[in-house]
C-alpha cells in the first residue's frame, strides 16, 4: 500500500447522535492528494472525479445503488499509471466507511446480493467483521481492457477497500460476456451487498458478535 510522505486527517462522526454516520478524509502522498466525504444513510448522490472516467462510473454505481452519498476527489499521478490512483480510492472509501460505521453497533453486519446486468451475474457477500480478507473470482483475462481501462485493476481496489474498511468479502461472476457488464454489475451487487450489511438492524441490541466487539 502507498504511505511514502502520506499525511491523512480523519473526521468520523458517529450517526447515533447526528442522525447520519459520516466520514471526511484528506490524504496526501507524493502519488495522490485525495479529498473524500462519506454519508453512510444517504440518499445515493455522488460526486466522484478521479480522473479516470471508468473508475467514476463504478464508483456511481456503489453510491447509487448502496444509497450512500459518495464525495471523492482525486489528483493522481495519472502520467505514471492509473494503479496508484485506483489503489489510494480504494484506500480512502475504505476508511470513510470504516470510520462512518464506528464501534459498528447494531448493524446487520451480514450482506448478500446477486446482480444481473443483461448476460452477466455477479455475486458478493460481506461480513463486516473487523477481520479484512478477499475472495475473488473476477473471470478477467490478463490483455482485456475496458476502453483504456485494465480490469486487473478492480482487484487493486477490492483488496485496499477490505483492508481498510476491515471487510471479509467474496466477490465474483458467475458467467457473463461483456467486460463493462462484467464490471458493472460487480459493483452492483457490492453497493447492494454492503448497504444490506451497513444496516441498522432494529432488532439488534448491542455489536452483533459473540465477542462483543467487532473493533481492530
Amino acid at each position: 500500500m502507498n504511505g511514502k510522505g502520506s499525511r491523512q486527517s480523519v473526521s468520523p462522526e458517529n450517526g447515533k447522535k447526528m442522525g447520519k454516520r459520516r466520514a471526511s478524509i484528506e490524504r496526501s502522498t507524493r502519488e495522490t492528494v485525495i479529498r473524500g466525504e462519506l454519508v453512510l444513510d444517504g440518499t445515493g448522490q455522488s460526486n466522484v472525479q478521479t480522473g479516470i472516467p471508468f473508475l467514476d462510473h463504478m464508483l456511481d454505481q456503489l453510491s447509487r445503488h448502496g444509497l450512500f452519498d459518495i464525495t471523492l476527489e482525486i489528483k493522481g499521478d495519472l502520467e505514471v499509471d492509473l494503479h496508484h490512483s485506483v489503489e489510494d480510492a480504494g484506500l480512502v472509501l475504505g476508511d470513510l466507511f470504516d470510520q462512518a460505521l464506528g464501534d459498528r453497533h447494531g448493524i446487520t453486519r451480514f450482506g448478500h446480493f446477486l446482480a444481473p446486468l443483461d448476460e452477466t451475474l455477479a455475486e458478493v457477500v460481506i461480513d463486516l467483521s473487523g477481520r479484512p480478507y478477499l475472495v475473488y473470482d473476477l473471470s478477467f483475462e490478463r490483455g482485456e481492457r475496458i476502453g483504456s481501462f485494465d480490469p486487473d485493476l478492480i482487484q487493486d481496489f477490492l483488496q485496499s477497500w477490505v483492508v481498510r474498511s476491515r471487510t471479509t468479502l467474496h466477490a465474483r461472476i458467475l458467467y457473463g460476456r461483456n467486460l463493462h457488464h462484467k464490471a458493472e454489475s460487480l459493483f452492483k451487487a457490492l453497493a447492494r451487498a454492503l448497504r444490506e450489511a451497513a444496516s441498522i438492524d432494529p432488532r439488534q441490541v448491542g455489536i452483533p458478535s459473540t465477542k462483543g466487539s467487532l473493533q481492530k
